[in-house]
């Protein structure tokens, strides 16, 4: 849409996507975008996974997708429907196609996964938040497999003049790949994006039983609550903290064994501080020596979907074994003075750590080993 006028007029789209490689036109006017987008990703990741749900496997396996706002594309849409021509005009189908639980119901209607289904709804951390409890699940056995991630499509005009009243959107203006500056002096907001991430997580007597390529082991998770405010985190940024010692805790390893952390870092003035001094606190004379990123420099903040783009990219990290760039930054906050890497850098990891906060103070991180090798 033409964001002319809009506090922030850069997005980051995803451009020319084809959900004919995976729905059918019958079936993609019954979904919002997000939905399309969590289909595909998963469509990515069960046939890297080598996963075919049979009747067999189908009760072990579940599905657990995170989304921040749902379909608000299509609440747009039909209310306008609604106004010009009356309740005729409403599509039957809007309220399955924008309810976030219709992600992983589509998912699972798809392969045929008939564990547990779950939707979290937890603002910016809702995927890290998904991939977290599906871990959960999987190692008390309440499923042998679970497919988890994130996804969100809400570039809109409603959202971003919200975030925009809210002074959340980076004002920046010049280039558009210049506006997403996490760390950075000059830094003024987040730039919104979209798109999704997914995973499949299984115990690993289900993946040796497949004979499933392993790329990474998750370790730990963690969450909690700033209990401060609904928008803003406490400049120490305790909930981060407690999140991230809990994951610590539960991986059973120190802090020093962690060698990457993928940050939430959003790029606005109070959050970016926050999760330094967090950071700082966690990890001690250790965290000069973390290699920390910020993708969103990179992505833009895809909002419900974020965390679990963000653990893929950990999951890469330790698969390649190269730490992704923080890029636009050009001038380094001092109060944000971690080590943030302007160029990719190979480096030899073990253990990364991926950080995600949302607006009413919910926090999420999750640790990922690389394939059992950080013992």
């Amino acid at each position: 849409f033409d964001a002319s006028g809009m506090p922030c007029e850069v997005a980051g789209e995803v451009r020319d996507f084809n959900s004919g490689r995976w729905i059918g036109p019958r079936d993609h006017r019954r979904m919002d975008r997000f939905i399309a987008f969590a289909i595909a990703a998963t469509a990515e990741a069960t046939a890297e996974a080598g996963l075919v749900v049979t009747d067999e496997l189908a009760d072990r396996v579940g599905v657990s997708i995170g989304v921040g706002l749902g379909g608000l594309p299509g609440i747009e849409e039909n209310h306008l429907a609604l106004v010009g021509g009356g309740p005729r005009k409403v599509s039957p189908f809007f309220i399955p196609a924008v309810i976030a639980s219709l992600a992983p119901g589509h998912v699972a209607i798809r392969l045929g996964a008939r564990g547990p289904n779950i939707s979290t709804a937890t603002a910016c951390a809702s995927g890290a938040h998904a991939i977290g409890e599906a871990f959960e699940m999987v190692r008390v056995g309440r499923a042998d497999i679970m497919v988890a991630g994130g996804a969100e499509a809400v570039i809109t005009p409603l959202a971003v003049a919200g975030f925009g009243v809210m002074r959340a959107l980076s004002t920046w203006s010049g280039p558009p790949e210049g506006a997403s500056r996490p760390f950075e002096a000059q830094r003024s907001g987040f730039v919104m994006a979209e798109g999704a991430g997914i995973l499949v997580l299984e115990s690993a007597e289900s993946a040796e039983r497949r004979g499933a390529p392993v790329l990474a082991e998750v370790l730990g998770y963690g969450a909690s609550a700033d209990a401060f405010d609904i928008a803003q985190p406490p400049a120490d940024g305790a909930g981060a903290r407690l999140a991230m010692r809990q994951a610590l805790a539960e991986a059973g390893i120190p802090p020093e064994a962690v060698g990457h952390v993928n940050a939430h870092a959003t790029g606005t003035r109070r959050g970016d501080v926050a999760e330094t001094r967090a950071i700082r606190a966690v990890f001690g004379a250790h965290a000069d020596r973390l290699a920390v990123s910020a993708t969103k420099s990179m992505t833009g903040h895809l909002l419900g979907a974020a965390g679990a783009v963000e653990a893929v990219y950990s999951v890469l990290a330790l698969e390649h074994q190269v730490v992704p760039p923080t890029i636009n930054l050009d001038q380094p906050d001092p109060e944000c003075d971690l080590d943030c890497a302007g160029r990719p850098r190979s480096t030899s990891l073990a253990v990364a750590l991926s950080n995600s906060f949302g607006f009413g103070g919910t926090t999420a991180s999750l640790i990922f080993g690389r394939d059992g090798r950080h013992r």
